[in-house]
């Protein structure tokens, strides 16, 4: 990351609540800063408004009233909806006519950890020239030249509505003609954003719909529980004996389903259930869907086999939804989960993808493992790496030997994929191919080497 970029990663800011940079100050001067950009902006006359929305995170509180002091005190008006998940902040700040829109959450992190991310006035995420000049704002002396007094100083208000708005949204999305009756739902919120949502529109839908991971504490967030750990709901599924299980992520812009058996239906069967209906239904742009460098080779070769290409980008759904503008693509994501229907809304959206399968389960009346069986998955091993440092791989001669020892084992029936987590102090590794216990050797000894070279115990 360039010295002019101290605070913002792929995604936003995120880290240790309370703990730089994550600290009541930090968020008061980063919306001071963000005032002073949209005042500074085209339309400085006009009265900003900015949207500030949460998880259920107990440094949310603090943290939002910084914010809200901070942009406040610059002239802004602050509209708080409380807790919101990610997509339903993006719709908001869209359908509300707002300046921007701000999300407090660290996603699937857990509660200790906190983030912040800005969405423009379409919805889309702040590009990466504005956030530099956020920052070039904060690390300078130039902010007091703009602070109004009087009359011009903003205020701050709670919309006690919103979720309601976000809620009827969801529901235009998911066929007229179809209902889900009939169909026992185990949903699980991670005792995050979408605890109120997510169990709301699937009843109001017409589902049976069993609700866990609804009661968010502050520090029960994503705790054994949600997209990041499906077996959970996997289970509930098999002792409720239910149809379909939903699993969100904390802040609900991702979505991991279970089936009637209770087996795992991830982000990349999800492309490629919905990349072929929209196919056949002729609704799929330029017949291309977008995934990562990450999503298995099994989809590629599903939407092949129908004549649709797939278009990989690096990792992260801020890359896959700025190459679906740039291509004007409609469908694209992450086989974590993260999946982006343009046509609907600007970034991922769990239940609104939820209710896109669940609408091929309704439609179809077939259950949803023979609905997501159009793609079979190849073997493939995923393993993370703590360390102290993030060295370019190619500079570290003996990792760069194993990267290429583990891709010439594999061959032309494989991939290897070694990379850093753009938001922690982790590398990731990602093998693929035709032998499960080939994989798993190569991806503990790719592991073993970064741990014995990066490691936080390492010299």
């Amino acid at each position: 990351m360039s010295e002019q970029r101290k605070l913002f990663g792929t995604d936003g800011i995120r880290g240790r609540a309370n703990v730089q940079p994550m600290t009541g100050e930090v968020m008061l001067e980063l919306g001071r800063a963000l005032a002073v950009v949209f005042r500074l902006g085209p339309n400085p006359e006009r009265v900003h408004r900015v949207l500030i929305a949460k998880d259920t995170r107990r440094s949310g509180y603090m943290l939002e009233d910084a914010l809200a002091a901070g942009l406040c005190s610059m002239g802004v008006n602050v509209l708080q909806v409380g807790p919101m998940p990610t997509p339903g902040l993006a719709f908001l700040t869209t359908d509300m006519r707002c300046e921007a829109g701000v999300m407090i959450s660290a996603s699937h992190n857990s509660f200790e950890d906190n983030g912040v991310k800005f969405f423009s006035h379409d919805g889309f995420k702040l590009p990466d020239a504005v956030e530099s000049q956020i920052e070039e704002l904060m690390f300078s002396s130039r902010l007091d030249r703009y602070r109004p007094i009087g009359a011009d100083i903003g205020k701050a208000e709670r919309i006690d509505d919103a979720a309601g708005r976000y809620i009827v949204f969801l529901k235009k999305t998911f066929p007229k003609e179809l209902s889900l009756d009939g169909l026992r739902i185990v949903v699980d919120c991670a005792n995050g954003a979408g605890y109120r949502v997510a169990p709301t529109v699937l009843a109001e839908l017409g589902a049976d719909v069993v609700s866990v991971g609804t009661a968010p504490n502050g520090i029960n967030i994503n705790d054994g529980c949600g997209a990041l750990h499906p077996d959970h709901l996997a289970g509930a599924v098999r002792r409720y004996r239910a149809d379909v299980g939903v699993a969100l992520d904390g802040d609900a812009d991702r979505v991991v389903l279970v089936d009637e058996h209770g087996a795992v239906v991830n982000g990349d069967r999800i492309l490629a259930m919905c990349g072929l209906e929209m196919q056949r239904a002729g609704t799929l742009t330029q017949g291309t869907v977008v995934g990562t460098v990450m999503s298995n080779l099994g989809l590629e070769l599903a939407l092949r086999r129908k004549q649709i290409k797939l278009l990989r980008t690096d990792v992260g759904d801020r890359y896959v939804v700025e190459t679906m503008r740039r291509e004007k693509l409609n469908l694209g994501g992450e086989q974590s989960g993260h999946v982006i229907f343009l046509d609907h809304n600007t970034t991922g959206d769990g239940m609104l993808t939820a209710l896109q399968v669940l609408a091929l389960v309704a439609r179809g009346e077939r259950p949803l493992s023979e609905v997501a069986a159009v793609m079979e998955e190849l073997p493939q091993v995923l393993r993370s790496e703590r360390v102290r440092e993030k060295v370019p791989f190619d500079q570290v001669p003996a990792i760069h030997e194993a990267i290429q020892a583990a891709e010439s084992e594999v061959g032309e029936a494989g991939r290897v994929l070694v990379r850093y987590s753009g938001t922690e102090p982790l590398a990731r590794v990602m093998i693929e191919g035709e032998r499960t216990d080939r994989i798993q050797r190569l991806a503990d000894e790719v592991c073993r080497i970064i741990r014995q070279h990066l490691g936080e115990g390492s010299a």
